[in-house]
């Protein structure tokens, strides 16, 4: 596998997903060596081996903002690299204090997955966006190795369905038509490889997230001390709706707060919480006070592990405004925390939770009505929260495993036919 991070060193739910995938296929007794472009512990990873392509640790792709495509050329500083600074271990392309681009980092990657295939032998790659195409291509190219390229998300999704970074679209394009099998988080991820790519559909196959294990099994307890101002808010009768992302165009929150604005005209009492980060934090701060509702908005910042939890568990409505979301994994998280859902028409968890109410992104006016509907109806919340949770927790990371399975089987039986 080659992948782009692992928890804890993630900045997304591409990392979550991909442990979780991992996990659920080697319980089903697959091997797997995952490649990552940084150096740095996985203590609890003990079902597969982490190999790391540089000695650079994660900090430089956090700095580099690896999921925003303008910046993929722009040399950048992001911490300090392992054993002595990232300038020392950074061979081909590190500049004056360890700046480095995502395309240098790239480079390398490929240098070692080329190294390593030159020894090993696997029997499928499987490659995870856009991030790490060029090396599955790499491997199917030079090594004949079957190429499984997996799309968590597209360059028109990370754009807001506009066009985006060329150089992106061009390595997307690359390893979609010379893989062998694509796999697809949803069906409107896969509309989008065919329209924007043209791609034969038939040649993908549409495999959906689960929840995250962790969020299953992991010992958890809500603490109402880390949230006293929004229980005070809660027990004088107001309505919490939060949501959860990078701060980006694809997430549509500068539409989320007009609709907020027009929401608390009509019911005051209404408290959004924005929790994450991105380059629209400032002008989303900016544009709340404008509107005049920054004292009903509240902006905490980046979270993870229990912060994440328990702003899931105090809130009582969950909205993923996203322009393009090809799956959403932070609602299935949403859902088993008791939050009632509204989704975007355009992402991809509106396909296997039908119980969330939905609109289009850009339709401000009925994602307000929406939020001030469950707000002032408790039998509306009940009816929908029963719903989603019979929904979500029909998907598992096992069945997901078992799908991946038959994709590599079509693979390696093509390879043999060939």
């Amino acid at each position: 596998m080659l992948g782009w991070e692992l928890p804890p060193h993630n900045s997304g739910g591409l990392g979550v997903a991909c442990l979780n995938l991992s996990k659920a296929l080697a319980r089903d007794g697959v091997q797997i060596d995952f490649v990552v472009p940084y150096t740095a512990e996985h203590e609890d990873i003990k079902f597969m081996n982490v190999l790391s392509a540089t000695k650079l640790d994660p900090l430089h792709r956090y700095g580099m903002g690896a999921y925003d495509a303008g910046s993929i050329d722009r040399p950048m500083v992001g911490g300090t690299g392992v054993n002595g600074g990232a300038g020392a271990n950074w061979k081909n392309g590190a500049g004056a204090n360890g700046s480095i681009s995502i395309r240098e980092i790239q480079h390398d990657y490929c240098e070692f997955v080329k190294k390593y295939l030159m020894e090993y032998k696997p029997d499928v790659v499987h490659a995870h966006d856009w991030l790490t195409f060029e090396a599955g291509v790499l491997a199917k190219k030079n090594f004949g190795i079957p190429l499984v390229a997996h799309v968590h998300a597209t360059e028109f999704d990370r754009s807001g369905s506009a066009h985006g970074n060329p150089v992106v679209e061009a390595i997307e394009k690359e390893g979609l038509m010379l893989a062998d099998k694509i796999i697809a988080v949803s069906k409107a991820t896969k509309d989008i490889i065919v329209e924007k790519y043209q791609i034969p559909p038939e040649k993908i196959d549409v495999v959906y997230n689960s929840l995250d294990e962790g969020f299953l099994k992991s010992a958890y307890r809500y603490d109402s001390d880390d949230y006293k101002y929004l229980e005070a808010m809660k027990s004088l009768g107001y309505t919490i709706v939060s949501t959860v992302g990078r701060f980006t165009i694809q997430k549509g929150l500068m539409i989320f707060l007009k609709a907020a604005k027009k929401a608390l005209e009509k019911n005051p009492k209404l408290l959004f919480v924005f929790a994450g980060d991105g380059e629209q934090k400032a002008e989303l701060i900016s544009k709340s006070a404008e509107y005049g509702i920054s004292k009903n908005v509240i902006f905490t910042g980046f979270v993870r592990g229990k912060q994440l939890r328990d702003i899931y568990q105090i809130s009582d409505i969950f909205v993923m405004s996203s322009i393009s979301e090809p799956f959403g994994l932070t609602a299935l998280e949403a859902a088993h925390h008791q939050d009632v859902l509204i989704l975007t028409k355009q992402s991809g968890v509106s396909e296997v939770i039908r119980s969330a109410m939905e609109y289009d992104f850009w339709d401000e006016d009925k994602l307000a009505d929406e939020i001030v509907a469950i707000s002032k109806s408790e039998a509306l919340r009940n009816t929908l929260k029963d719903g989603i949770s019979k929904e979500y927790r029909k998907i598992s990371w096992d069945d997901v495993a078992k799908k991946i399975e038959s994709v590599y089987n079509k693979v390696e039986k093509h390879k043999e036919f060939c």
